[in-house]
């Protein structure tokens, strides 16, 4: 395939009537095959609006007002149902935010980490119990038979997280949206899932759009990167450039706002009044006031 597997191309998004408020304001960004693209900003930049916009699940109270969604050459706004449901968790899969909340905590985790495997490849029987025990040993879970048995509630945090991130790959997708995937972690098990879901995209060659408001999280694991601020994008490159050498205001703001904890006396810096009012402004220029949605 040439090109880039995801290209969104001015892609808006509003507040259904009577409001009409903007969320997203002409977003274009691009996601080659075997990449990670992070989106970062804080609160309210519009991340996930624009993760849920690729996935189709937007809330009803939100609509897409212009631009395109590209994916492997397809409109992903102008298909058919039938071939965005065929698309949309085979193709594209999610790894959502929390773990405890995703999955369903009547059902033991083996019924739903093969629910795509069975609803998209038609699996049953011991085939799909063996490609249940693969995945759990693919994503490093120890005693995996066992696990399947078991449900949410009775299992940790970080095992759950690694049971999403299976079930995210179990259809070897071509392209993934990570939303915020070690918010709930803590420090120790967040770089265990970072270098887990690195490890995977690469082994399987996956898009992934990673989206987080931690620079730190950035760094780890993201090839490219979109800043954006009120739906707006405000800087896009190379991970390692942007972070080493800033060209907006902004994004050297929330660098200066990280902490770093390799730097003696290193603390958090408030991002100054004037970069968020130039913002703000600039914002304005799309017709309204930086969206209350991220």
């Amino acid at each position: 395939m040439t090109g880039p597997l995801l290209a969104i191309d001015g892609l808006s998004a509003r507040l259904r009537k009577p409001l009409l408020r903007p969320l997203l304001r002409s977003v274009s960004l691009d996601v080659k095959a075997g990449e990670v693209h992070g989106l970062v900003g804080e609160s309210g930049a519009g991340k996930s609006t624009i993760g849920k916009a690729v996935l189709g699940i937007l809330p009803r109270a939100i609509e897409i007002c212009g631009g395109a969604i590209h994916f492997a050459g397809e409109d992903l706004l102008r298909l058919p149902p039938r071939r965005l449901d065929a698309i949309l968790g085979d193709e594209i899969a999610l790894i959502p935010q929390d773990p405890m909340t995703a999955l369903n905590p009547s059902r033991r985790i083996g019924d739903q980490l093969t629910d795509g495997l069975r609803l998209k490849r038609g699996m049953r029987g011991a085939a799909l119990h063996a490609k249940a025990v693969e995945l759990l040993a693919d994503v490093q879970i120890p005693e995996p038979e066992a696990v399947l048995k078991r449900y949410p509630h009775e299992i940790s945090g970080g095992m759950r997280q690694r049971i999403l991130i299976a079930a995210a790959f179990s259809l070897d997708p071509k392209l993934i949206i990570a939303d915020e995937p070690t918010t709930a972690l803590d420090v120790t098990v967040q770089k265990e899932v970072l270098r887990l879901i690195r490890r995977m995209q690469a082994a399987h060659g996956t898009g992934v759009v990673f989206v987080t408001h931690d620079l730190g999280v950035v760094a780890q694991i993201c090839d490219r990167l979109t800043v954006l601020y009120g739906g707006m994008v405000v800087e896009q490159g190379e991970t390692a450039t942007i972070l080493a050498s800033p060209a907006h205001a902004y994004t050297r703001a929330l660098l200066a706002a990280t902490p770093r904890h390799d730097r003696a006396g290193s603390g958090m810096t408030p991002i100054p009044p004037a970069v968020t009012a130039a913002l703000t402004a600039e914002v304005a220029g799309y017709g309204m006031e930086p969206a209350a949605h991220g």
